[in-house]
């Protein structure tokens, strides 16, 4: 969501370009950055946020697909660069692994501005990686902050975020603060105390299976879904332990429910 002097927005990456201060300040703000910490910025564009992220003293790993966009911010950076305090990368960001030379750091940040199309997949990507990231602040759809963070019924993207942290709704950003604007309004995302430790009782794997088989049929209710991974004995037998009633639908369970849920049939599953 970026501008270039070399060109305009290029649509088939989704690029929009993030034109308002009070934005920036607050997506900055929720990062949180201490001196040194280091950050992996993904789509920098044309730099205006790895600007305000340098400002805070950030060592900032930058991964931008244009290959367009390099050359202005080489010259736009190059004391940062020279200085160790910037890192480029022409690189896709999905196939970006934050283990690389390019970002040592046992512990860092991620801040973004990524194009909509993607949100999803840049979720799994960095969530997917041995070494996690500390906080991850995103400007994405509002709907989708609005779902992940904001919802009173849980959803796969809810649960898909705060198995791994707690995902906060910082603050809404209208169209009219991007060029060219985009259709909807956008929203800064901040999940927070990120880990591993909600997957002691079962792994990662079973988890996304379980949620992703319980919300599979909107109109079904949960022990119906779940019945293409369960039996009806295992089923029964865990939500009678559970008092979840039979018929209770996906979306009706909290976040701790799911969880004692998954724990309960994997148990069930390993006897």
């Amino acid at each position: 969501m970026r501008h270039t002097r070399h060109g305009g927005a290029k649509k088939s990456l989704g690029q929009h370009f993030l034109t308002s201060p009070s934005a920036l300040a607050a997506i900055v703000g929720a990062a949180n950055i201490r001196e040194g910490e280091s950050v992996l910025e993904i789509g920098p564009g044309r730099g205006v946020l790895t600007r305000a992220l340098l400002a805070q003293g950030a060592r900032v790993t930058a991964v931008e697909k244009d290959h367009r966009l390099l050359p202005l911010l080489h010259e736009e950076f190059s004391k940062e660069i020279m200085g160790g305090q910037l890192t480029l990368v022409e690189a896709d960001a999905l196939q970006f692994i934050p283990e690389s030379q390019e970002l040592k750091a046992l512990r860092y940040k991620v801040v973004a501005n990524i194009p909509y199309y993607i949100t999803g997949k840049i979720l799994r990507h960095l969530f997917s990686a041995a070494t996690l990231p500390e906080r991850v602040v995103l400007l994405l759809q509002r709907e989708v902050a609005e779902r992940a963070a904001r919802d009173s019924k849980e959803s796969v993207l809810s649960l898909s975020l705060k198995c791994y942290g707690s995902p906060v709704y910082v603050k809404t950003v209208p169209a009219g603060a991007f060029s060219p604007p985009p259709k909807v309004d956008s929203a800064i995302l901040s999940i927070q105390s990120i880990s591993r430790d909600f997957f002691t009782e079962f792994p990662e794997s079973f988890w996304f299976s379980l949620i992703k088989t319980g919300f599979g049929q909107k109109r079904k209710k949960l022990l119906g879904n779940l019945g293409r991974l369960f039996s009806k004995k295992e089923l029964a037998e865990a939500f009678h332990k559970l008092a979840i009633p039979e018929n209770a639908r996906a979306e009706d369970l909290s976040t701790a429910e799911w969880r004692r849920l998954a724990a309960a049939l994997y148990r069930l599953k390993k006897s």
